[in-house]
């Protein structure tokens, strides 16, 4: 049986506590110390080649009821807003019915609405692993936030 973890949300000074769960982990911390996500461009900037990357993204506003939950079953997501703070939908995976899978995009979209919503503001962070559907970039404006992708692996 696999030991599914579940959506985490924590300070970025305490991510260092969430490195057991994935070897790739201590790499986005050790990333964090020597990076200053502020002044970092948009795009992508690969850490570990497609196994663990950074995109830096401008994400457009969106209501509650426009933000698709999806999950991704290659890629763990850590989401860490810079900007401003933003409401994620969340709903686990188990409680969706079946949809199409992207494996390109390594992404699957679902029509049913988050089951709860909670706000994540600079300074911290989210973990999403392939059971957490989750809804990101709810907010009133642009928002800039950094988006970790790390192969799914165990420690």
């Amino acid at each position: 049986m696999e030991n599914k973890k579940d959506m985490i949300h924590d300070t970025l000074d305490n991510l260092n506590m969430y490195v057991d769960l994935n070897p790739l982990f201590a790499k986005v911390v050790e990333f964090l110390q020597t990076h200053d996500l502020q002044s970092m461009p948009l795009g992508k900037t690969s850490i570990c080649g497609e196994d663990l990357f950074v995109s830096i993204v401008d994400t457009q506003p969106k209501a509650q009821d426009e933000a698709l939950l999806e999950t991704h079953r290659k890629m763990v997501d850590i989401q860490v807003p810079i900007s401003r703070s933003e409401s994620h939908g969340y709903a686990p995976l188990s409680s969706l019915d079946n949809t199409t899978y992207n494996e390109q995009d390594d992404i699957s979209f679902y029509t049913r609405p988050a089951q709860s919503f909670f706000t994540v503001y600079p300074g911290e962070f989210v973990i999403y692993f392939p059971h957490d559907a989750h809804a990101p970039a709810i907010t009133p404006t642009v928002l800039r936030k950094a988006i970790f992708k790390v192969k799914n692996q165990k420690k």
